[in-house]
């Protein structure tokens, strides 16, 4: 990989241009991406937790 000059400031210059044209959600979109990430999280707990009665129960036996 070449670290010069020249794509330093090429890549700030993207880095810029995607800060540029990038917007603010409004209230409704943050609410919605907050909800479907909640319900992500609490999908993927009940998953581990699932796992681990049965990894609980197996041994057991």
């Amino acid at each position: 990989m070449n670290l010069n000059k020249e794509s330093i400031t090429q890549a700030l210059k993207q880095y810029r241009r995607v800060l540029y044209i990038s917007k603010r959600p409004d209230r409704e979109e943050f609410l919605n991406v907050a909800k479907v990430t909640g319900i992500g999280i609490i999908i993927v707990g009940v998953i581990g937790f699932v796992i681990t009665l049965v990894a609980q129960l197996i041994s057991q036996t």
